[in-house]
């Protein structure tokens, strides 16, 4: 073989091998790495099938932190104080007072006729004085006037006063009692009030007001809602305590026992230390005898926990005489301690203080004055008085 053939042969083996090791080269680049990915790349970034026979991998979604609370907290209210609230609301009590002006003009038109004094007579009755009472009054009046001799308006107005706070009798016990009690077992118990009345007085609003009261003297409070016939009174009760940050002890079951329900919450007062226990009941008619004979029942199981300190009727100013024969119902189903007047605002039949405290012989200790949350006063029988003439 020549020497120009082995050159040519060399020539073509030098091609061959540079050939071969460019095409492996790109190869192995179009395969790309052989190595697995590293461990912390996400499996979300890292989509490669699992190997024949091998499990599939769990994947796990990466934890999103918790979006932030958007339910408000719910603020405390912190309810006015009670000194002086009769004072704040005499100007509305004053819109009552139509009795007192009327009188007061009366009396002063000087030398009266009997047909002034019959008009006396029918304004204190209109206002629901009462009989009694008006007599009483009537004759006091008419004796003064004549001893004094006297027309001058200032001093008519003061024998009024006098004979009108007389009337309402300011030595009457208007404290409501909530000391603690010590029971048989010579422990502390809550004072557990007791609350009645007929429907439509405004007795659970009347409840709710009162815990407020109580709050605003720094007492710990629990509520019972023994309203069980009436799914929104346990509801009601629950919004007054939930906004001063009162407990209070329900039935889920409409139509439960009120008297186990009232049982309940002097339990939990007495385990939760409380000074006060507040049972609402429902509101019934004084005619109905089951219903009043419940009330017996309510109290007397109450009082298996906690003596019973207070039972407080709730009587609408507005319903004049029917509220004295309501009173008086029940006043014989159970031994009430005090009177709650509601509505007397806008009204002339302020009178009925003076009636319902005669007939029962049984204090006024509280009036609501207004649809406010703390429209709710101890009753003052001088600001009344002056309220009244004012």
């Amino acid at each position: 073989m020549t020497d120009q053939a082995w050159i040519l042969i060399a020539v073509l083996v030098v091609v061959l091998v540079v050939v071969g090791a460019v095409a492996l080269t790109t190869g192995r680049r179009r395969r790309g790495p052989t190595t697995l990915p590293p461990e912390d790349v996400s499996p979300y970034e890292v989509d490669q099938p699992p190997a024949a026979g091998a499990s599939a991998p769990v994947v796990t979604a990466p934890e999103e932190p918790a979006p932030p609370s958007t339910t408000p907290v719910p603020t405390l209210e912190r309810p006015e104080p009670v000194a002086g609230r009769m004072q704040r609301l005499r100007a509305r009590l004053a819109r009552s007072g139509t009795i007192g002006q009327t009188l007061l003009s009366i009396l002063s038109r000087g030398d009266l006729a009997e047909n002034d004094w019959e008009e006396i007579e029918e304004t204190l009755l209109l206002a629901d004085v009462g009989v009694g009472p008006t007599t009483e009054l009537m004759d006091k009046l008419r004796t003064e006037t004549k001893v004094l001799g006297t027309t001058d308006a200032a001093q008519v107005r003061e024998v009024l006063r006098r004979e009108l706070l007389e009337l309402v009798d300011p030595t009457m016990d208007r404290v409501l009692h909530v000391e603690p009690a010590i029971g048989d077992d010579g422990e502390p118990h809550p004072a557990t009030v007791l609350v009645v009345g007929v429907n439509g007085t405004g007795k659970t609003t009347t409840v709710g007001k009162l815990a407020r009261v109580l709050v605003a003297e720094d007492h710990d409070v629990v509520l019972g809602a023994a309203d069980t016939f009436r799914a929104a009174a346990a509801d009601q009760l629950s919004t007054w305590g939930a906004r001063v940050g009162v407990p209070v002890v329900r039935s889920e079951r409409e139509g439960a026992d009120p008297a186990a329900v009232a049982f309940d919450a002097v339990k939990e007062g007495r385990e939760a230390g409380a000074d006060v226990v507040l049972v609402d009941t429902a509101g019934r008619l004084q005619n109905k005898a089951g219903l009043m004979d419940e009330l017996g029942k309510i109290k007397r199981v109450m009082s298996r926990q906690a003596p019973v300190r207070e039972v407080l009727l709730v009587l609408d100013a507005t319903t004049g005489q029917n509220g004295m024969r309501q009173a008086e119902v029940f006043a014989q189903a159970v031994d009430i301690t005090g009177i709650v007047l509601t509505k007397l605002d806008g009204t002339a039949k302020g009178g009925i203080v003076v009636a319902v405290q005669r007939e029962l012989g049984v204090p006024v200790k509280f009036v609501g004055l207004g649809e406010g949350p703390d429209d709710l006063a101890p009753f003052e029988p001088e600001e009344f008085v002056d309220a009244l003439l004012s």
